[in-house]
């Protein structure tokens, strides 16, 4: 029953579609605005230090990294890694992407409570996600309900890591697009390219709650299933 279960389709298949959707929206978006040149003419990386720097931020390092949209910022090491196709792309996209991190920058620089909450949570959402299938199989394995729960409550921890994310996300956002906009590094269009890429990155995320809630779900049908079996 564990190595193909029609059922888990059920739970599967409309956050899969909605991942891929959310996957097709970013691809489209990325693609079109990074053909297009910001009017300011600055690459990702000189984006990264004027945002910066107007935040007093001044001493969060800007690197470069390998990988198609692998963008993230560090707040172990303080650190902003811009992938090689925004670094030094002019382009919207790339501005917008840029805009983005700086907003994690700045939401780390004030505490900003739901990121420090998923830092938090990191280190237990990674040993549950790899213990909670170890107790829930075993559980079922031995016929002990206890392990059984205790190895989705485990695994929950990733439904509540998705969900953190989203505040996260969607202020980060909504900080880049006020950021580009005071500091006058958009215009008309450029506001709306950017709007649509972080759009379409945002969607992501809430695809990335549906499939972490699905398989939580699955996991209870069959704890259910099995009780009143």
């Amino acid at each position: 029953m564990f190595y193909f279960d029609p059922m888990y389709f059920v739970f599967a298949l409309p956050p899969m579609l909605l991942v891929l959707w959310a996957q097709a929206r970013v691809k489209w978006a990325y693609g079109r605005y990074s053909q297009i040149r910001n009017m300011a003419n600055v690459t990702g990386a000189q984006v990264a230090r004027i945002l910066l720097q107007g935040r007093g931020l001044g001493d969060v390092a800007v690197e470069m990294v390998p990988g198609e949209l692998t963008d993230h910022y560090d707040p172990r090491s303080r650190t902003l890694r811009l992938s090689q196709g925004v670094y030094g792309s002019p382009s919207v996209a790339a501005m917008g992407i840029v805009a983005h991190e700086v907003g994690h920058a700045v939401q780390d620089s004030v505490g900003y409570l739901p990121l420090r909450a998923r830092t938090a949570i990191v280190p237990a959402v990674n040993l549950g996600s790899t213990l909670g299938y170890i107790f829930f199989f075993a559980g079922i394995a031995i016929n002990w309900s206890g392990l059984v729960w205790l190895g989705i409550a485990l695994f929950s921890l990733g439904v509540v890591f998705a969900l953190v994310t989203l505040p996260v996300e969607y202020n980060a956002s909504g900080r880049a697009l006020a950021m580009l906009r005071s500091d006058g590094l958009v215009g008309v269009q450029e506001y709306q390219g950017v709007s649509e890429v972080l759009s379409a990155a945002a969607l992501t995320y809430v695809a990335a709650v549906a499939q972490a809630l699905g398989s939580l779900l699955y996991f209870v049908w069959l704890a259910l299933g099995r009780r009143d079996d």
